[in-house]
């Protein structure tokens, strides 16, 4: 769904304190990828394709804290990366992390908002008979880990 809120990250400072937190005060099913430098945070139940079983909830991630991602980030699904992040600059807003793929799901980039607030864009790879890669519009593909 272009447009929604599919995906959360949270930065921490020390992972595996952070990892233990949100497994303690909320439940949640935190699990690492250390190829990745990066955790999957489950915070509700899955389907058979990984989607959020529970309408309405999403699933989210965790890093470690650098750069210019230092607080909680939300993350809005897009049709087109590149085309929204100049959407953005023509509003008044900057690109932090141009389009970067994410293994062989889609694309996430992260932007600066008038505000100063950063927030994720996540496009999906292309279905197989989709777009293609080259051309950077990837179709909603569906169960991916994000929950887009």
């Amino acid at each position: 769904m272009a447009g929604g809120v599919v995906h959360f990250e949270i930065p921490a400072d020390d992972e595996n304190r952070a990892r233990e937190f949100y497994s303690s005060a909320f439940g949640w099913e935190v699990s690492p990828m250390p190829e990745m430098s990066y955790a999957m945070i489950k915070t509700t139940p899955t389907d058979e394709t990984g989607m959020p079983a529970v309408p309405g909830s999403i699933n989210g991630g965790m890093f470690h804290r650098e750069g210019e991602l230092t607080s909680p980030v939300l993350t809005v699904d897009v049709d087109d990366i590149d085309s929204v992040l100049e959407k953005i600059k023509s509003l008044g807003g900057s690109t932090v992390t141009p389009r970067q793929a994410v293994g062989d799901m889609g694309w996430a980039a992260y932007f600066r908002d008038t505000e100063g607030n950063v927030v994720g864009l996540w496009q999906n790879a292309a279905s197989e008979g989709g777009t293609s890669e080259a051309a950077g519009t990837g179709t909603a593909a569906g169960g991916n880990d994000i929950g887009a």
